[in-house]
């Protein structure tokens, strides 16, 4: 690997693996004091929590009247493991997590779109090394992709192979869980190409790589969501949740007025790498708005398709539940 990849390397090992893994104490969602409602939102280090972070900044849940502790974790296994065990109310995620967090138990609903209720918004795809002589998705037909299983990536890899004529018994997925691996495996032609969040697409077109699709224009085919617990939603955390979507709404409104202002608060916050840090496009966001089951069932029924699901599972839009 030239000394050109190596400096990207390290920077995109920095900014999977940099992250501050907040302690877990123990957490009244709603005062009885008659102080604020309160609530705990877990996330990674990710463009898609930008608006929480806005109006953690600006003092939009205070003007709401709601105590919001954002708790950054390391790896989604470890805000997995909080929002289970109920560490934390809510988790910014995406709709295989929350169902996989279902069907082991934890009753969770989903409360809003985080990124992605049009396709501009939010970006995963398939890249390749410039070496690779690979030009289309057809050329990638029974040759290994490099990509972790029951994720967004690999739900956007199949779509776009599937869309380009691949069948699917010539999708060939070699397992690489960690992105700065993976990206480095692409890189240095050790798999064919890798499917990557758009973080990583960035800083792989910034190297000269090459983008063989993405998912930014056609079908809106992937999202992050705010997935609650659902005893809490409906109960405790009813006022809290509410007056969270009202800071979040506004936050909204200021990122999509001026995104440019938010650059320095994106790069700090979501640990973008620094060849990109500049020039990254900063997203739109949505308003809260409960995923609509367009989204979220194809997703549910792919998962099951592959066996990560062991048994149907149904989602109502009207209430953001599974069943």
């Amino acid at each position: 690997m030239g000394k050109k990849l190596v400096s990207i390397f390290v920077a995109v090992c920095a900014f999977a693996l940099v992250g501050a893994l907040a302690g877990c104490s123990s957490n009244a969602s709603s005062a009885e004091d008659g102080s604020a409602p309160a609530m705990r939102i877990g996330t990674m280090q990710t463009e898609d929590a930008l608006p929480f972070w806005i109006a953690q900044q600006e003092g939009l849940y205070d003007a709401e009247g709601v105590s919001v502790d954002i708790v950054t974790f390391q790896s989604a296994q470890e805000l997995s493991a909080a929002f289970a065990s109920g560490d934390i109310d809510a988790a910014m995620t995406d709709v295989q997590t929350a169902a996989t967090l279902k069907a082991s138990g934890t009753d969770v609903s989903l409360a809003w779109v985080t990124l992605g209720a049009d396709a501009s918004q939010g970006r995963f795809g398939i890249m390749t090394s410039p070496e690779s002589g690979i030009t289309s998705l057809a050329d990638l037909a029974g040759t290994p992709i490099g990509v972790g299983s029951n994720t967004v990536p690999e739900y956007v890899m199949d779509r776009l192979m599937e869309k380009a004529g691949v069948p699917d018994d010539q999708i060939v997925k070699e397992e690489i869980k960690k992105l700065p691996v993976r990206f480095e495996s692409m890189t240095n032609n050790q798999v064919a190409a890798a499917a990557l969040p758009g973080s990583l697409l960035a800083l792989g077109e910034s190297s000269g790589m090459v983008l063989l699709a993405d998912d930014s224009q056609g079908d809106n085919i992937s999202q992050s969501v705010l997935a609650v617990r659902a005893d809490w939603a409906s109960g405790e955390g009813a006022d809290a949740l509410s007056k969270a979507s009202a800071a979040w709404d506004a936050a909204v409104d200021r990122v999509n007025a001026d995104p440019e202002s938010y650059r320095s608060l994106l790069v700090e916050s979501a640990n973008l790498p620094a060849p990109v840090a500049e020039t990254y496009r900063i997203s739109t966001y949505p308003k809260a708005s409960t995923p609509a089951a367009a989204m979220v069932q194809p997703v549910l029924d792919w998962m099951l398709e592959k066996g990560y699901l062991s048994s149907a599972m149904a989602y109502d839009e009207s209430t953001g539940a599974f069943s």
